[in-house]
């Protein structure tokens, strides 16, 4: 078992809870500041834990 690649994954789920909760926040915006600072904030963390787990685990070389 590689941690590279279960880290990877890991990573990579956060990043998709973090977008859909962005998603959720936009659908149930308001137009407050606030909302969209929340919003920018948990897009722009799900988007980078997404796109690094992906690289992480499309990187990691499979050993056994």
């Amino acid at each position: 078992m590689n941690i590279k690649r279960i880290f990877g994954a890991l990573l990579t789920l956060l990043g998709t809870g973090g977008l859909i909760y962005a998603a959720v926040l936009f659908v149930n915006a308001s137009g407050n500041t606030r909302d969209f600072k929340s919003l920018l904030i948990y897009g722009l963390l799900g988007l980078l834990f997404f796109v690094a787990g992906i690289s992480l685990v499309r990187t990691t070389k499979d050993e056994s």
